[in-house]
């Protein structure tokens, strides 16, 4: 049986979950509006592998169904543009969430997001990240939460490449992931199809691929 908060997620996520077989197109307010960071997911996808429930703007839903009819093979390639933003790139890739963490020993330290040293990608957040640094204080390592809704919660993590391989983002995501479980969330975790990186990692972390897919339109 689903978790209950990884359906109350989707639902908030996407605007509808649960959905019966094949692919569903619906509305949702929230693709018309900046997600997370600022800036528009202008579509997304969730499919279990019997059924999806692709999520767009209400002014969009009528576009992307007639694509789905008249040329469902080209729906992927064609949605950008469809929903109105061909400059957009495509996501395409497993939808990956655990309850139960890998018991892997804490490596980072919860830091203000402001914390000198640390790369772009970590100021976009605006609560505390999480932080692996040398004994000079220079940074080596970091994940941050995404927190979508009060349901789920999406990690990130990234590592300069002359530690990678150690270990340390596996363990920082499964640190993440017990945090976002004490938050009373659902971590989930998202990668390109051809991240094998990403996939070695999340299975490492706790996070199976239990052949769920999500895809979606994204701000380069």
């Amino acid at each position: 049986m689903l978790d209950r908060r990884l359906q109350l997620h989707l639902a908030s996520w996407l605007g509808q979950w649960p959905a019966g077989p094949g692919l569903h197109v619906v509305a949702s307010h929230r693709r018309a509006v900046p997600a997370w960071d600022g800036r528009l997911r202008p579509a997304l996808a969730v499919d279990t592998g019997q059924s999806a429930v692709l999520s767009v703007a209400p002014d969009r839903v009528a576009a992307i169904r007639a694509l789905v009819e008249r040329a469902p093979q080209r729906m992927l390639a064609a949605l950008p543009e469809t929903v109105g933003h061909p400059a957009f790139c495509l996501h395409d890739g497993p939808f990956r969430w655990t309850l139960s963490p890998a018991p892997l020993p804490d490596v980072g330290e919860w830091t203000p997001s402001t914390a000198s040293g640390l790369p772009p990608w970590l100021r976009l957040f605006d609560r505390p990240v999480l932080v692996v640094r040398d004994a000079d204080g220079a940074y080596l390592a970091g994940a941050a939460i995404k927190r979508h809704d009060a349901y789920g919660h999406e990690l990130a993590v990234g590592t300069v490449p002359a530690v990678r391989g150690r270990g340390l983002a596996r363990r920082l995501v499964a640190q993440a992931a017990r945090r976002v479980l004490d938050e009373g969330a659902v971590p989930t975790y998202l990668h390109e199809r051809d991240n094998h990186a990403s996939a070695r990692l999340a299975d490492a972390a706790g996070f199976p691929d239990r052949g769920w897919r999500a895809y979606g339109v994204y701000p380069r």
